[in-house]
């Protein structure tokens, strides 16, 4: 199950914005649309049209590719142009078909493809989801009382997902009693969902059918009425709760409106599932209001909000605990009594107190316990919390690794669920007896296709950037990879909001080890690997230290021998994909193939319209270019903006046409400009999913079909060719 719960302790990572342009004027033409057979043969030539942005202040820029946004998605000469980059793809990755084919099976004979999640124990079912062979999609189910009840399917996503070419459940939730199921459905994959209600004794669905949502819900105790998030239909963002009541027949009615554009919002109940809450949170600020989950009346405000003042809470028992940066740049943990908890912060008192080297990441509460997420020389940790009594940490056996919590859904247990991987290490559920130290291993997911990890090595570095800076950097390989200067490597990263690229396993990159490729992610500013200071030494007007850390990693690489100078492949999406750009831009010879995912290529433009999904939620990541010094220092950077005739490191990019966080044309504009400008003879292919958002291809076999085909262009750019 989806849990609102866990949004209590939510904050605005990866939801990302993107674009800009810039460029000098160009003449107007008519928009081409080649023959398939030319397409094939040669890159397609995008037309140019002249078009200025002007910005507030004054400043225009001319932006000849910008007629390739389509908000409606049905322009025919922008589909046109679209389906010519996906033919010359489909003509340049042709004679890899052979390679593309070997990965595809290579990753796919990795999945046990009747696996099935640990089940989780909430109001006296077993909860948990499982896959049956050669099928695209989950199946959601319980079991009552035990694991040897019969099965409940809640939802057969297989089913619900026929005749779709995108299908998606945002989120699920089981009423108070057990008897109806809430979720929220997208079949275009532009994260607009439409909320359904199933009867779970019937299997019927009702008829009550509420559309524009996010996938953002939460019941109320008495098992009828539900609240939730309605978007905006144009900018897509989260502006109001409503509340409906099933079988009333009245339409939804509005609770809350956030007036101010800088904040997302949801909708959440504390564990203790006394209070209904709604949580507003923009990059600096934030605020919890509250009702009584039995008789829903007034939210009333917990602490109101104020510029650089962030906190979420959680209630447990006659308590309320809250994580807040006041006066506590790495965030410490306060609580507050039921009777002071809607007066302000006054009565906040400490409970984990700060401490400038340590990050507080998130909590959960326990009858007799409570245990912190927290971060500590940038690697996650689990400190457990007796009510009273010392604390203790849970045990980490790797260099390299990524711990957090896992589902605990009940309080009253002495047993805490965490998982564990790292770059060897597949995700593994743990439970842990926090009063004697027992441990268990639930689950450590399956790999097949003959995977050992004795076979392969993590490593955790420390690469000097150009300032002094020392950043982390988690390294694997397989046994014997020779760190002479000769070998590949496959760099990510992404450094943005906050968000921290943790050394999860990825079954995938075992095809680049078991190549003699070594892979390796830069934990670079701009996240919050090494605490809150970290990412703000990578955000607004600091942005270029998460683009030159990249680049020192890449060099620190090679410098120490993990790659040869001509054989380094780079990796990032979305946010990442603005690191991408920026980095061949800024250092395009030290990177012989790119791999660009929906990538935010196009700062400024996108930053100056505020009908863009994200927009206004992220001026205070990247600035607001209304303000000409903001203006100056992202067009400084920007990667539309920013090219120029030189060469260029070979290039896979790619999008979703129903993106709705980077829209499409930011990459299609990029690639466009880039094919115009660029001087070298390397590869440059767009692939568009037409039928996919900002997450790719909904099915999980149909995800696979894209990383092979991402795979072996890179592989084959890098040499590699088996």
């Amino acid at each position: 199950m989806i849990r609102a719960r866990a949004l209590l302790l939510w904050l605005p990572l990866a939801l990302l914005a993107a674009c800009t342009d810039r460029t000098p004027p160009a003449p107007a033409e008519t928009a081409p649309s080649p023959a398939p057979a030319a397409v094939a043969a040669t890159p397609p030539v995008a037309a140019t049209r002249e078009h200025s942005v002007a910005a507030p202040h004054g400043a225009v820029r001319m932006d000849e590719y910008y007629w390739l946004r389509d908000d409606s998605r049905e322009n025919p000469d922008v589909l046109a142009y679209l389906n010519a980059e996906n033919a010359y793809t489909d003509a340049v990755m042709a004679p890899l078909e052979p390679l593309r084919a070997r990965l595809y099976d290579e990753l796919v004979g990795r999945v046990k493809q009747d696996d099935a999640s640990v089940p989780y124990r909430w109001k006296g079912y077993w909860y948990y989801t499982r896959f049956e062979e050669g099928r695209e999609y989950p199946i959601h189910a319980r079991r009552k009382g035990d694991m040897d009840a019969p099965e409940e399917i809640l939802l057969d996503v297989n089913a619900l997902a026929e005749g779709h070419g995108y299908y998606g459940i945002g989120s699920w939730e089981v009423s108070p009693d057990g008897r109806l199921l809430a979720y929220a459905e997208d079949t275009v994959g532009r994260r607009q969902f439409t909320l359904r209600f199933k009867n779970l004794e019937t299997g019927e669905l009702l008829p009550d059918a509420i559309e524009r949502m996010s996938a953002n819900l939460v019941w109320a105790a008495d098992s009828a009425t539900v609240f939730f998030v309605e978007n905006d239909p144009v900018t897509l963002r989260t502006v109001r709760v409503l509340r409906h009541t099933l079988g009333s027949g009245k339409a939804p009615e509005r609770v809350y409106e956030e007036a101010d554009e800088s904040f997302y919002m949801g909708v959440m109940a504390t564990r203790s599932e006394k209070y209904l809450c709604i949580g507003v949170q923009s990059t600096v600020s934030s605020e919890l209001r509250c009702t009584d989950s039995a008789a829903p009346g007034e939210f009333r405000v917990m602490a109101p909000r104020e510029r650089d003042f962030e906190y979420q809470a959680d209630h447990l028992g006659d308590r309320w605990v809250i994580r807040t940066n006041w006066e506590a740049k790495n965030y410490r943990l306060m609580e507050v009594a039921d009777a002071k908890a809607f007066a302000g912060r006054e009565g906040w008192s400490d409970l984990l107190p700060h401490d400038e080297k340590v990050w507080i990441g998130g909590f959960e509460l326990f009858d007799g316990f409570f245990a912190v997420s927290e971060r500590s020389d940038g690697l996650q940790r689990l400190r457990l919390m007796p009510w009273s009594g010392a604390h203790s940490y849970v045990a980490a056996d790797e260099p390299a690794y990524a711990m957090g919590l896992a589902e605990n859904a009940e309080p009253g247990t002495d047993w805490l669920r965490y998982t564990y991987t790292s770059l060897t290490t597949p995700p593994s559920t743990f439970e842990l007896n926090v009063k004697t130290g027992e441990r268990t291993l639930l689950k450590e997911q399956p790999v097949l296709g003959g995977f050992d990890k004795a076979n392969y090595v993590t490593e955790r570095l420390w690469a000097p950037a150009r300032d002094g800076v020392k950043v982390p950097v988690s390294v694997v390989y397989r046994k014997g990879y020779a760190k002479d200067g000769s070998g590949a490597i496959l760099i990510s990263g992404y450094g943005s909001y906050g968000s921290s690229r943790d050394p999860w396993f990825n079954g995938n990159v075992i095809s680049l080890l078991d190549r003699g490729m070594a892979f390796a992610i830069a934990h670079i500013r701009g996240g919050q690997e090494l605490g809150r200071a970290w990412y703000e030494d990578g955000k607004l007007l600091k942005k270029k230290n998460s683009f030159t850390d990249f680049i020192d990693v890449t060099r620190y690489l090679v410098e120490q021998g993990y790659a040869a100078p001509d054989r380094v492949a780079a990796q990032g999406g979305s946010a990442g994909g603005l690191l991408m750009g920026a980095i061949a831009n800024m250092a395009p010879q030290d990177y012989k193939v790119l791999v660009s995912l929906v990538p935010f290529v196009d700062v400024v433009t996108t930053m100056l319209d505020e009908s863009i999904p994200l927009t206004t939620n992220e001026f205070d990541e990247w600035g607001n270019p209304a303000d000409p010094e903001y203006y100056a220092y992202m067009l400084s950077y920007s990667p539309y903006d920013q090219l120029e005739a030189k060469d260029y490191p070979a290039m896979y990019i790619g999008t979703g046409l129903w993106d709705s966080q980077v829209q499409y044309w930011e990459p299609a504009k990029y690639v466009a400009r880039l094919r115009a400008r660029k001087t070298d003879a390397n590869p440059v292919v767009f692939r568009t999913e037409m039928k996919a958002g900002h997450s790719g291809r909904s099915g999980r076999f149909q995800r696979f079909q894209e990383t092979a085909e991402q795979y072996a262009f890179m592989l084959d750019q890098l040499g590699i060719r088996e």
